[in-house]
């Protein structure tokens, strides 16, 4: 047998077989499992004596990045845009307040103790996102994972998650060039969110359709090769994209999540999951270097203990904020108190970036494994501490919570109002949705005029019929939603006329044109290298016009279709 492939067999069995071996001293002593993992990592690691176990460590990490995929994957395949719309505001908010304080928390501690600025900024987005894995096991464990905070709790999760995403492209931005602007970080945002928005759509359009073909097989072989290319192949595409490759995994997951099958892939992911986690897990505990954290003991007391009372005060207020009761807030940032795998993955890009210094991975597997240990306990303990607490807690605040909590209430709209403002509401998501894939297909364009044919062809006749018919093909793609962005303002423009009556007529035929106003100068700002020159421009819009007026019961058609389409499919994953 070749020498490489032997020492790669010599290091997976030392791994699997000493994280074996604490996974069965984690449950006999009723610990998580990723705790287990990370220990076994210390005892093979090259920073634990007497000698390093592991002789090489880069076939580990490329396993270890496998692992940050399947885990991606899986935390995406649990994502339930059902269950996330049950929470919605609430989660949306506790997470948006969580991850502010803990960044500013984090960040102000790293200058404190005299850090360099981006390993303060990384140290504030390290102890942003709570840990989904540790979770969800601990609530697992205590039998609690299907009660009411927790679903609270779930979506703050899927909110948090995609948070993190943007936060990891922000901070490739910050690691490149130093800083980072609020043009830089708007512009960062829109173009994840429009890539979010299309790959969500335009997956769950294609990819339960192509995956219910493939289960007519009935091959269970085929239908996980399948899932695996689609995986990695979707992956690359992100890659590519210049996007994290967690964000590609946790996309194609949630795409996946919509099928009919979802069961039986969760079913056939989760041994190679295992597998490739646990080396992930494994190979935190390998970059843990022991001296570090003796050097750094007072640092890591002071980041656990802000990180959990940080986390507790933030999200129990903020859950208080959308008009829950006291012992749910409580019990949501308890809950929350803890950091995990993206901690892990924002600390990695750091060191990948060569940006950060060597102690701050170390330190955040410290916190990671003291807050691992006390989740559990957190929230077994959460009512006892709301309990305990509740004599402290001065009538006049509790009164006002009371009074809060009942205004909140009284805000819902009344059973009259409530056909009116779900078509508001409806509305509203048609007229976002419509405006994120607007700006993705024009951003596409614009990303396709920078690739090398793009470029030749733009200097090759000064830019203006290539440009032009780039311009032209991305507004006549985008013809459907801007349409449906016209005709549903109007409809919500009618809606408040009828609400309101001394509201006049024409401010239903304003409105509807002011927006569509305001997204084209949005996307021209966008898709600047591909704006046709005034002349050409000006002719070009008079030909979509005659266009719009021409076909417009077709666009129209189109858009339907897709609606339609999509909808079903949801509707199939709803009755699963």
């Amino acid at each position: 047998m070749h020498s490489h492939a032997l020492i790669f067999i010599q290091d997976l069995a030392i791994i699997m077989l000493i994280a074996g071996l604490m996974i069965v001293l984690c449950r006999q002593f009723k610990q998580p499992v990723v705790f287990g993992y990370i220990i076994a990592g210390m005892i093979v690691g090259p920073y634990t004596p007497p000698f390093s176990f592991i002789s090489d460590e880069t076939i580990i990490n490329t396993l270890a990045e496998l692992g940050v995929i399947f885990l991606m994957f899986s935390l995406g395949l649990e994502f339930n845009l059902h269950k996330l719309s049950k929470v919605g505001w609430s989660a949306f908010i506790a997470a948006f307040a969580e991850i502010v304080v803990m960044i500013s928390i984090g960040y102000g501690i790293g200058l404190w103790f005299h850090w360099s600025q981006l390993d303060a900024i990384f140290l504030g987005a390290i102890l942003a996102i709570s840990s989904t894995t540790i979770i969800v096991k601990a609530l697992d464990e205590l039998q609690m994972k299907k009660e009411g905070f927790s679903q609270l709790i779930f979506g703050i999760l899927i909110i948090e998650d995609i948070f993190a995403i943007l936060i990891l492209a922000l901070l490739s931005g910050i690691a490149i060039t130093g800083s980072l602007q609020t043009k830089d970080i708007l512009l960062t945002a829109t173009k994840l969110v429009s890539f979010l928005v299309v790959s969500l759509l335009a997956g769950i359009l294609l990819v339960p359709r192509l995956l219910t073909y493939i289960a007519k097989f009935n091959s269970t072989e085929m239908l996980l090769v399948s899932v695996l290319g689609l995986c990695f192949g979707f992956c690359l595409l992100v890659v590519k994209l210049q996007y994290s490759v967690a964000l590609g995994a946790f996309l194609i997951g949630a795409i996946i999540a919509e099928s009919a099958q979802q069961t039986t892939i969760e079913k056939l992911i989760l041994p190679i999951r295992d597998m490739f986690c646990a080396i992930f897990f494994v190979s935190v505990g390998l970059l843990f270097d022991p001296k570090i954290v003796v050097h750094y003991f007072v640092p890591i007391l002071l980041i656990t203990a802000a990180l959990i009372v940080g986390k507790i005060i933030s999200c129990s207020l903020a859950v208080l904020m959308t008009g829950r009761n006291g012992k749910t807030a409580m019990r949501v940032g308890m809950g929350l108190a803890q950091i995990g795998e993206f901690s892990f993955i924002i600390a990695s890009l750091g060191i990948a970036l060569n940006v950060t210094s060597d102690f701050l991975y170390s330190i955040a597997v410290a916190v990671s494994v003291i807050t691992t240990l006390l989740t559990p306990y957190l929230i077994k303990y959460s009512d006892s501490f709301t309990h305990c607490l509740a004599p402290f807690v001065p009538k006049k605040v509790t009164f006002l919570c009371e009074l809060y909590a009942n205004w909140m209430q009284d805000l819902k709209p009344q059973k009259d109002k409530i056909d009116i403002t779900n078509d508001v509401k409806n509305s509203l998501i048609h007229i976002t949705i419509s405006l994120f894939i607007i700006l993705a297909v024009f951003l596409s364009g614009a990303y396709l005029a920078n690739t090398e044919v793009g470029n030749f062809l733009i200097k090759t006749t000064n830019g203006y019929i290539e440009r032009t018919v780039i311009w032209s093909i991305a507004l006549i793609i985008s013809l459907p939603f801007l349409i449906t962005v016209y005709q549903k303002s109007k409809r919500i423009s009618l809606m408040l006329i009828k609400a309101n009556t001394k509201s006049h007529k024409f401010i239903s035929e304003l409105l509807p044109i002011v927006l569509l106003l305001i997204i084209m100068m949005i996307v021209s700002a966008l898709s600047d290298s591909i704006l046709p020159p005034i002349g050409m421009l000006i002719i070009t819009l008079a030909i979509i016009g005659i266009l719009i007026i021409t076909l417009l019961p077709w666009f129209m058609a189109l858009y339907t279709k897709l609606h339609t389409s999509l909808l079903s499919s949801l509707k199939k994953r709803k009755k699963k």
